[in-house]
C-alpha cells in the first residue's frame, strides 16, 4: 500500500502538475511528473468514469497504488507524479515499470544538469 505521506490528495496539486509537468504516455496509462519542494515523492491517481462503475475504479486505484509503492524509495524527494488510467487492465505492473523507469531518466539528468 501506499503510505499515506506519500499520497497527493490536493486538487491543486492535481492541477499544476498535469498542466506544467512532463508527460510519458503508455498504452493504458499517462504519467504526468514535476518536481517541488517536498520532502518526499508524492502520488495520485485520476480514474475517469469511462474506466468503469465505482468498484472496477478503486480496484484499478488499489492495483496501482501497490505497483507504485515499491517504487518509492527510488524515487528523488519532491517528485509529484499523476497518474491518469485510459483504460481498465488486469495487471499495469510492466507498464508503470517502464513509465517510472522513463521519469527517473529524465528527472535524473535534469538534476544533474542542476548541480553543474
Amino acid at each position: 500500500m501506499l503510505p499515506k505521506p506519500n499520497r497527493l490528495r490536493a486538487g491543486a496539486d492535481f492541477n499544476l502538475i498535469t498542466k506544467t509537468g512532463a508527460r510519458f504516455s503508455g498504452a493504458n496509462i499517462v504519467l504526468y511528473a514535476n518536481l517541488a519542494k517536498s520532502d518526499q515523492p508524492k502520488i495520485g491517481f485520476i480514474v475517469n468514469r469511462s474506466v468503469g462503475g465505482s468498484v472496477t475504479r478503486h480496484l484499478v486505484t488499489r492495483k496501482l497504488r501497490h505497483n507504485f509503492a515499491q517504487y518509492i524509495p527510488t524515487l528523488p524527494n519532491g517528485l509529484m507524479i499523476v497518474v491518469r488510467v485510459l483504460k481498465p487492465q488486469d495487471d499495469y505492473s510492466n507498464e508503470v515499470s517502464q513509465l517510472i523507469d522513463k521519469t527517473l531518466l529524465k528527472f535524473s539528468t535534469q538534476n544533474n544538469k542542476a548541480d553543474k
